[in-house]
C-alpha cells in the first residue's frame, strides 16, 4: 500500500514510481486510498512508528479512506519495529501482530476456528 500525496509519501518510491513531475492525475490515479470503493475487500492494517521507509500517514489515509466507503478495516499502529517487521520477537506489542491478523482473519471467516 502506498500513498503519493506530498505530505506523505515515501520521496524515493514517490520519484522512481512517479518521475519528478507527475501530474495530480497520476498521483490520484497511484494513491492507493483515492481509489478506495465500497467494494474494496476488509483490511488490515499493521504500521509501526520506528519504520523510517514509508511514513505511518500511509496507514492511517488508507484506514481513513476505508471507514468513510464503509469498508471493514482493522488498523495497528505500534511505537516499536523497522519497516518489515515480519515476525520478529523482542519488539514489545509488536510482536503480537500475527496473533491479531489470525483473529482478524478468523473473524472474517477466512480462517476456520481453532480446534477445541
Amino acid at each position: 500500500m502506498i500513498t503519493f500525496t506530498e505530505d506523505s509519501a515515501h520521496p524515493g518510491s514517490r520519484k522512481s514510481l512517479l518521475g519528478d513531475t507527475p501530474s495530480p492525475e497520476l498521483v490520484k490515479l497511484l494513491s492507493v486510498e483515492k481509489q478506495v470503493t465500497a467494494t474494496t475487500p476488509p483490511a488490515l492494517l499493521i504500521h509501526t512508528q520506528e519504520d523510517m521507509t514509508v511514513p505511518v500517514e500511509n496507514s492511517i489515509l488508507f484506514y481513513q479512506a476505508l471507514t468513510r466507503a464503509g469498508v471493514p478495516a482493522e488498523m495497528y499502529l505500534f511505537q516499536r519495529g523497522p519497516h518489515g517487521v515480519a515476525m520478529r520477537p523482542g519488539l514489545g506489542t509488536t510482536s503480537d501482530w500475527p496473533m491479531l491478523a489470525e483473529q482478524f482473519l478468523r473473524s472474517r471467516g477466512a480462517l476456520a476456528p481453532p480446534k477445541p
